[in-house]
């Protein structure tokens, strides 16, 4: 009897010594994917630790939705050593519109009766999309989503797509209410444009993942903006006739829940996202069905490990993460 108990101890501690070691070959693996490197054995112990849990929970969620729990799948990716209070300050960096000091006079949007509404659109396929970029610990996502949406306005007037500068809008834009890496307005941006006059190519004026002096140069100049059009608050169809029409579109998502930010296929749906918030922008570069369900194709700029190669497939009709609150395209 006690040589048993010796020897189902000695299986389990063998079993046990088995997934720690595997465990340890994948946090390997994934420091490596990720270029990841820590101050000290303390910090990485607390970062393995989060890491773990992280993983944990993606396991979890992925055995549901293979029984048809849920609509999309999770993985790891950049941000899986971070819980999501430590994300949401660095990359949600969208601000609540306050036209209070603009001095605008906005004009309602209606949608002309010739315009048509395809059944699916994506115009990563028509060349008005630039590559994801990652926009790193700042809250720039103000300025990736304004590029993105007047990028595609560019291509379709000059035949060209040339990837604008989200720095250029990080560094200048502060005398009209930005604040950098700390947030910014999506109609600030493109005033700042319209006021300068153009905005610089990212060739020209690369991304630095921090706010610098401005240094916008007219030689290199290679967009420029004439206005921008604010699409009705929570109309999802007059989004899709924009989107369908117009080309990309900026909108304001919440994208404060974990499994947002552990997002890695399928269409987005979560009932705990909470639709009166918006705190980070985003880029609508099409929309579609799958299996009977709808869906926004979303641009992010939190780099090509997150979801799918960078894009959220978030669900269409159901003002998912408050994407209908905001939405905005340029005029050139």
């Amino acid at each position: 009897m006690l040589a048993l108990r010796v020897v189902l101890f000695l299986l389990c501690g063998s079993l046990i010594c088995s997934e720690i070691r595997h465990l340890t070959d994948q946090w390997i693996t994934w420091k490596s994917q990720h270029n990841k490197t820590y101050r000290s054995t303390k910090e990485e112990v607390y970062r393995r630790s989060i890491w773990e849990k992280n993983l944990q929970d993606v396991l979890k969620h992925n055995e549901e939705a293979g029984v048809g729990l849920h609509t999309f799948t999770l993985g790891l990716n950049h941000l899986s050593d971070m819980t999501a209070e430590e994300v949401n300050p660095f990359l949600n960096g969208l601000m609540e519109e306050d036209f209070s000091d603009m001095n605008l006079t906005l004009s309602p949007w209606t949608p002309a009766t010739h315009l048509h509404l395809p059944s699916r659109v994506n115009w990563t396929e028509h060349g008005l999309v630039s590559p994801v970029q990652n926009q790193g610990m700042c809250g720039s996502c103000w300025a990736f989503s304004a590029v993105g949406a007047l990028e595609g306005q560019m291509k379709r007037k000059t035949g060209v797509l040339v990837p604008l500068s989200p720095q250029n809008l990080l560094d200048c834009s502060v005398s009209l209410g930005n604040h950098g890496c700390k947030g910014g307005y999506l109609t600030r941006a493109f005033l700042y444009i319209i006021r300068n006059k153009g905005i610089d190519s990212n060739k020209f004026y690369p991304y630095e993942h921090k706010q610098g002096l401005c240094r916008y140069s007219v030689t290199a100049r290679a967009g420029y903006c004439s206005g921008f059009q604010i699409i009705p608050k929570h109309n999802e169809t007059a989004i899709q006739f924009a989107v369908a029409n117009v080309g990309p579109v900026s909108v304001g998502i919440n994208a404060k829940l974990a499994s947002f930010h552990r997002y890695r296929s399928g269409i987005y749906e979560d009932p705990k996202c909470n639709f009166g918030m918006i705190n980070h922008a985003v880029l609508i570069v099409g929309y579609g069905s799958e299996d009977g369900k709808d869906y926004w194709l979303v641009k992010n700029s939190w780099g090509t490990s997150w979801g799918e190669h960078g894009f959220v497939r978030i669900a269409r009709n159901k003002n998912m993460c408050g994407i209908s609150s905001f939405a905005i395209y340029p005029k050139i």
